[in-house]
């Protein structure tokens, strides 16, 4: 074996070409085996094997900078990197992160999740260290196909063609971000396949040109002119050639070889060079290979056949996936956008069932929301379905183009709360904080799949934007409180004797012993139902009364009903999944406050950056897991 030798790239410049398909090889089925026990990333990591060895065959990491756009592509980068013995270890608790991480290894320059983010970052560091006397650094950016239909990678190579220097951008061109790519980016790279001739041509000219004397004075310029006339007649329409870069390419990314050789000249043209490739995603795995969108990011599974865990129950996406259909047959005026994730966010079904009403936007979650705007400008009802995580790149648009004219937009966002696995860049906790803030827009938590139905009911007749967030978890069972009527600002009080009647017998809540026993009561966001409950279940078996008030409305809040509600306990105790400063829970303290009631606990995510691990140990670290959210009779 190869692969547990290698503790470096210097280890790996030592191996032979001969043997490089054999770790190839190593490397693919130690990934597989990896993410079958922990889940991750795989098809876009088996993608990229052969063309991650190259790059640390050629450049020099870490005096090169190696960035990988959006990282979740950098498994085979951790190996070669010093990390094999930890491997096992991904995406766990304490182990390492399923992203490049600058406080794992100096191989890595930055701390990623997030896409189109690495042509910025990399030009930035270039031009760092040239300005630092340290020119003789390269820097390598590694983004895919997917990550180009982002704004922010386009706003880089601008700014790259404009400063002309070396930055090598590696595109891994794969037809694929999560889901499959649409539009005119992914159409636009396949037409530029006919460009061999005039790389074949221009490296004889390069090469030739090289050996005379003087040849970067008068007969350079001649050369560079006769190139780019060449240029003209063989490449039409090169976007990377108007905004002032190299085009070398496309390249078979599974020939590490050639992508050697590419790299080993690339690195001596002094200006800004796009190296176009293309890979297989999934290579070397046939279930990922077929079913590259499904095995993108993936929870354990059988490596035999490639089947993965499920939940035992409805889980939320798979709710709102059901009712966007239910809501399309019934209304046709819904049209469903996401932003390259309609499988994860459950929006697949609809786009087959109503396509002249689905819109995937690729990488573009602003372009999503103000595409949306106009939508409803028009007449229509877009419902807009991105993770709550991603919606943080377009709070702008949806306070600009969305709030300020009150438009009837829904926003719906899966994964907020706890995100398992993916870490500090993944996890939904500021969606709370960062649009309660915002005038116009209404905040929804529901709690089960039949509130979820609830919910998208009365977003649909609402005349201003509406926000819906929930957790990527199984919804919990059904109680009938569940499916109580909507009342604007008002939640779901769900009593002892709904969730534990055989609990709450041992108490006489109407009864002349009604004061003798002190008795709770726990306002949570829907996401936190299943912790709460459990709870509550175990407050009421040590004696302590107990009931629930799920919010179902965080925005606009029946402030009055709440604290008449609020009266009537010993103790509040607030229990949210969103961020504790600026969240609902210190909101509501304060107008409990300030009608002289003092006997309140907020618990909810610290101010800190929560890392990667089980939903069950990110709350048990934060303070929200059941058992740090029940209460003892010293509590009281």
């Amino acid at each position: 074996m190869f692969l547990p030798k290698i503790h470096s790239p210097d280890d790996l410049k030592k191996i032979s070409e001969k043997n490089l398909p054999a770790l190839c090889d190593e490397i693919r089925k130690k990934i597989i085996g990896t993410v079958a026990k922990n889940g991750g990333h795989l098809a876009s990591n088996l993608g990229v094997v052969e063309l991650t060895i190259a790059l640390h065959r050629v450049f020099d990491s870490p005096k090169d900078a190696i960035i990988f756009d959006v990282s979740h592509q950098c498994y085979t980068h951790k190996l070669l990197t010093g990390r094999y013995e930890k491997f096992g270890t991904l995406r766990k608790e304490s182990g390492i992160s399923g992203f490049t991480k600058k406080n794992e290894s100096e191989h890595d320059f930055f701390d990623n999740g997030h896409a189109s983010t690495s042509i910025s970052q990399g030009l930035g560091l270039l031009e760092a260290w040239s300005l630092t006397g340290q020119s003789d650094r390269k820097v390598v950016v590694v983004i895919g196909d997917g990550a180009l239909t982002g704004g922010l990678a386009f706003e880089g190579l601008s700014h790259a063609g404009q400063l002309s220097k070396n930055l090598i951008i590696v595109l891994n061109d794969n037809q694929m971000s999560i889901s499959p790519n649409t539009g005119s980016i992914s159409r636009y790279l396949s037409s530029l396949s006919m460009t061999r001739f005039y790389q074949k041509f221009r490296y004889t000219v390069d090469n030739f040109v090289e050996k005379i004397p003087n040849s970067k004075n008068h007969i350079g310029k001649i050369i560079f002119r006769l190139k780019r006339g060449l240029k003209g007649l063989v490449i039409r329409e090169n976007l990377f050639v108007d905004l002032g870069l190299e085009y070398v390419g496309p390249l078979d990314g599974h020939d590490i070889r050639q992508l050697e050789e590419t790299f080993r000249r690339v690195r001596k043209i002094p200006k800004p060079v796009v190296v176009h490739i293309m890979t297989k995603k999934g290579k070397g795995y046939s279930p990922a290979e077929n079913e590259p969108s499904i095995f993108h990011g993936v929870g354990p599974f059988q490596i035999s056949n490639g089947v993965m865990e499920k939940f035992d129950a409805t889980s939320f996406t798979e709710a709102f996936s059901r009712k966007m259909i239910e809501i399309g047959e019934k209304e046709p005026l819904v049209a469903g956008i996401t932003a390259a994730m309609a499988k994860g966010t459950g929006l697949d079904s609809f786009s087959r069932r109503f396509p002249e009403r689905f819109y995937d936007v690729g990488i573009a979650e602003e372009h999503a929301v103000t595409f949306a705007s106009g939508l409803a400008t028009g007449g229509m009802i877009p419902v807009v379905a991105i993770y709550s995580t991603f919606i943080q790149r377009s709070i702008d648009q949806i306070i600009h183009d969305v709030c300020i004219p009150k438009l009837h937009c829904i926003f719906v966002l899966d994964r907020s709360g706890a995100v398992p696995g993916d870490g500090e860049t993944h996890q939904g906790v500021f969606d709370i904080a960062l649009l309660r803030c915002v005038p116009n827009i209404e905040l929804l938590s529901p709690v089960s799949q039949n509130d979820l139905s609830l919910c998208l009911d009365y977003a649909l007749t609402a005349k201003n934007p509406v926000a819906l967030r929930y957790p990527k978890t199984a919804c919990p069972s059904e109680l009938p409180s569940f499916s109580r009527k909507i009342e604007k600002g008002r939640g779901i009080l769900v009593k002892a004797d709904e969730f534990a009647p055989n609990l709450s017998v041992q108490f006489d809540t109407d009864g002349e012993n009604a004061g003798s026993f002190k008795k709770v009561l726990y306002v949570t966001t829907g996401g936190l139902f299943s912790e709460v409950l459990k709870a509550a279940r175990v407050n009421l078996s040590s004696g302590i009364y107990t009931d629930i008030y799920s919010l179902r409305f965080l925005k606009p809040l029946d402030e009055k009903y709440f604290s008449a509600l609020a009266k009537n306990y010993d103790k509040i105790i607030f229990v949210e999944d969103g961020v504790a400063r600026g969240g609902i829970s210190e909101y509501l303290q304060n107008v409990l406050l300030s009608e002289g009631i003092t006997n309140t606990t907020s618990k909810a995510f610290p101010d800190t950056f929560l890392p990667h691990g089980t939903r069950e140990e990110i709350l048990d670290a934060a303070g929200l897991s059941f058992e740090n959210i029940a209460v003892g009779k010293d509590d009281l």
